[in-house]
């Protein structure tokens, strides 16, 4: 007798310490009310997590997989294996959404090959809120991840970033370590034309959330501090 395949919840985390139903719908609490066994990327902040949405589930029935980019390409199918015993599985991000500049995307790929259901489950995403706040170009726009660290070859990047936005009319989105932030804003502002635009979008959904978008002329005007802060930085020459 075939077994009926559990789904694999993709599920949304918040971008940073506020309240979880302040950005979060009432299906992601109501899904982590039935779902005991995890994928995550840090287990520690993932059952955090889980006792601020719902302090009552109980920590102790939690079976919890961790995913990051130590984990072993074999031990990839391991996880799902609930999945295919009969039990849902939910994959959740250290912050943001699943499969989405994570490396959940891989555990994604590997249920659709072994033809499980994914369910995606609405949360933030810096990315788009990013997008959305900026003004710039929302029906063609590309994230990039993060820049090269090597001085040079960061410029490089940067330019070359700043040629396709204006060839292709696609505004170009990128990120740094947080602790990196004000250097790449120094270098951006050293390297960019001073027509092209700038967004810095920080502290998404947070009560210390900052964005703006201004041409890089302006920003050469403005003081603003990032460091640590979790920024997305989207530029389009126009």
């Amino acid at each position: 007798m075939n077994t009926i395949k559990g789904k694999l919840y993709l599920i949304p985390t918040t971008l940073g310490e506020n309240n979880p139903l302040d950005v979060l719908p009432i299906p992601v609490k109501n899904t982590i009310a039935f779902l005991d066994t995890y994928i995550v990327e840090n287990e520690k902040t993932a059952r955090k997590f889980i006792k601020s949405i719902l302090p009552e589930k109980v920590q102790a029935n939690l079976k919890i997989s961790t995913l990051n980019k130590h984990t072993a390409l074999e031990e990839h199918q391991s996880m799902l294996k609930p999945c295919l015993e009969g039990t849902s599985i939910g994959l959740m991000s250290e912050a943001g959404c699943p499969g989405v500049a994570d490396p959940g995307a891989v555990i994604v790929k590997l249920a659709h090959e072994k033809n499980i259901q994914v369910v995606p489950l609405v949360g933030p995403s810096s990315i788009l809120l990013a997008m959305m706040g900026s003004g710039m170009n929302g029906q063609s726009f590309a994230f990039n991840g993060y820049l090269p660290i090597d001085k040079s070859e960061k410029k490089s990047a940067i330019k070359n970033y700043e040629k396709l936005s204006f060839d292709k009319n696609q505004s170009q989105l990128f990120i740094e370590t947080p602790y990196r932030n004000n250097k790449l804003v120094e270098d951006l502002l050293q390297t960019l034309q001073p027509n092209t635009h700038l967004c810095i979008a920080t502290d998404l959904t947070l009560p210390t959330e900052f964005i703006k978008t201004h041409r890089v002329s302006e920003w050469k005007k403005i003081k603003v501090d990032l460091q640590n802060r979790p920024t997305i930085f989207i530029i389009h020459k126009m």
